[in-house]
């Protein structure tokens, strides 16, 4: 087996760790941003969740990796900053949305202190839990072709290569639909986007604000979503490559960078599903044993990518209408077909996945509470009646 030298990477895992990181990053950063905009950020402070989002993870899984010598791979909740897209913001503005984040990266850090907490949340079934999750991802999932029918000539060349690059390999069709997006918005703006005066990312430090609402609205479900998608999947990755990571430390781990990051504007950090099986595969190093340098080189990179985070929100800024919402539908197309698969794939539960697909895909709100809180509820309660009278 290969070793390495000194404690120094193998060259293997510094680029699996840059691989790892392009995908991560720019297969979602535009949902990010929409998330952030979503609950009222303003530029200056989308740019700086950006960047603490990028950060926090990239510290997080540095840290982790190199503490349990296995590939912990940390990641930003694509499935969460989505719901966030889909949700009303907060009566308190972004400031009501960042308390509502600091309560999420709470309730992870306490179950993983407190495991009657874990439990629980790993207790709601798996089809309501993705049911929900495919029900916010739909509207987001329908833009690329609703972008195609209003402004074909900037949605159409992102969509192609999305689609032409993803025949020859998948990991790298959203980052190429992002290099077109890039062109698009260059060619758009004559060639002369305004950029920021400093390459540097400032930080925004943000006061928190808390509701009742917003801790029940947004707060609850980016926890519930995170933990069903993100997080347990990501701790089943690396038992199928033969890691045993005990969850409880990495939970509360990403739970207390999600807390301090959510001062900084970042909506959650959290373990990785996709891009741990990256960074456990043989293909990220022969030896198991040195595989969590890739995790820890992935660190690396990302927050090299966060400190650019502004150069990457004005270019965001400056896109035609609907080219970010693209590039977001496209890059989380797989996500909603597998989150459909699993929602609807047990027959026992598809009339109650049905119910919450359907009223979280609605987008109502009702007693300030959101769609995706309803959506859970009565699919929950609909199951419930079920096994009640069945059983």
């Amino acid at each position: 087996m290969t070793k390495t030298t000194s404690g120094l990477p193998p060259a293997q895992t510094v680029s699996t760790g840059f691989v790892v990181a392009i995908v991560g990053f720019f297969s979602s950063f535009p949902i990010v941003l929409q998330g952030l905009d979503a609950m009222g950020a303003n530029n200056a402070q989308a740019a700086s969740g950006l960047m603490a989002a990028a950060m926090s993870m990239g510290l997080a899984g540095v840290l982790l990796s190199l503490w349990t010598k296995q590939p912990v791979s940390v990641a930003w909740s694509t499935p969460g900053v989505a719901l966030l897209a889909v949700s009303a913001m907060p009566a308190e503005g972004f400031e009501g949305a960042v308390g509502a984040f600091l309560v999420a990266g709470l309730l992870t850090l306490i179950a993983g202190l407190f495991r009657p907490l874990g439990r629980l949340a790993a207790s709601i079934p798996a089809p309501l839990a993705q049911a929900m999750l495919s029900g916010v991802l739909l509207s987001i999932c329908i833009l690329p072709f609703q972008a195609a029918a209003e402004t074909p000539w900037t949605a159409l060349p992102i969509i192609l290569t999305w689609f032409i690059i993803g025949r020859i390999n998948k990991l790298v069709a959203v980052p190429a639909a992002v290099l077109m997006a890039a062109f698009v918005v260059l060619q758009a703006n004559e060639y002369a986007v305004p950029l920021p005066a400093s390459p540097f990312t400032q930080l925004e430090i943000m006061w928190p604000s808390f509701s009742l609402g917003a801790i029940l609205g947004i707060a609850v479900p980016l926890f519930i979503v995170t933990m069903a998608t993100q997080n347990i999947p990501g701790i089943a990755v690396m038992k199928s490559y033969g890691y045993t990571p005990e969850p409880g430390p990495l939970l509360s781990a990403v739970g207390g960078a999600s807390m301090i990051s959510s001062l900084i504007g970042a909506p959650a950090t959290c373990l990785a599903a996709i891009t741990a099986a990256m960074c456990s595969n043989e293909e990220s190093h022969p030896d198991p044993a040195q595989r969590y340098w890739s995790a820890a080189m992935a660190g690396v990179f990302y927050c090299i990518l966060g400190i650019f985070a502004a150069i990457i929100t004005a270019f965001a800024a400056a896109a035609p209408p609907l080219v970010l919402g693209t590039l977001a539908g496209i890059a989380l197309l797989g996500v909603f077909a597998n989150s459909a698969l699993a929602a609807f794939n047990d027959a026992d539960y598809r009339e109650a996945a049905a119910i919450t697909f359907l009223i979280t895909a609605s987008g109502i709100t009702v007693f300030g509470l959101g769609a995706a809180v309803w959506g859970l509820v009565a699919g929950g309660i609909v199951q419930l009646v079920k096994k009640h009278v069945t059983g």
